[in-house]
């Protein structure tokens, strides 16, 4: 399995490029664990820029809280790996952009960083369709870094193309 995830994400992107461009709509993503590699392997495709709006990479805590206007008390409460920071985040860039669909990603891609409550690989994804309701998934994803990331990347291009 090609371990690239820009490459490795070159079918759903062009999958979920495909469904954009014949709606007319566009994508905004919101990443803290993938990096911006949602992102990154969106806009390796030529022509993204009629379907990619933006991405917006918040990796700490106050990202979050000062670019997506994720509550500071949610992220107290639940943790920055949790189904209401992740559907804040998914919101939050649907609120700031003019981006039809979101994709919101937050977990813990290791190798450490991970608690008995959320071990490395769990996941929060979040994606939603401006006027509808933001849906959240958790994810329980195995292998390294690399592969946690990897895996997040097709899981969210996957879930953006099943919400058109």
């Amino acid at each position: 399995m090609n371990t690239n995830p820009i490459d490795a994400a070159e079918p759903a992107v062009r999958a979920l490029a495909a469904a954009l461009a014949a709606r007319g709509l566009t994508l905004a993503t919101a990443e803290s664990c993938t990096g911006g590699l949602i992102a990154a392997a969106c806009t390796a495709i030529a022509g993204s820029s009629d379907w990619f709006e933006r991405g917006v990479v918040t990796y700490s805590n106050e990202a979050k809280t000062e670019l997506l206007g994720v509550p500071a008390a949610t992220i107290a409460r639940f943790g920055a790996v949790s189904a209401e920071v992740a559907l804040a985040m998914a919101e939050g860039v649907l609120a700031r952009t003019p981006a039809a669909l979101a994709l919101a990603v937050t977990g813990v891609a290791g190798p450490g960083g991970g608690s008995p409550a959320k071990p490395v690989g769990t996941v929060w994804l979040a994606w939603g369709v401006r006027g509808g309701v933001c849906d959240t998934r958790l994810l329980q994803l195995g292998g390294d870094r690399a592969a946690i990331r990897l895996q997040t990347v097709l899981l969210a291009l996957e879930a953006g193309l099943a919400a058109l």
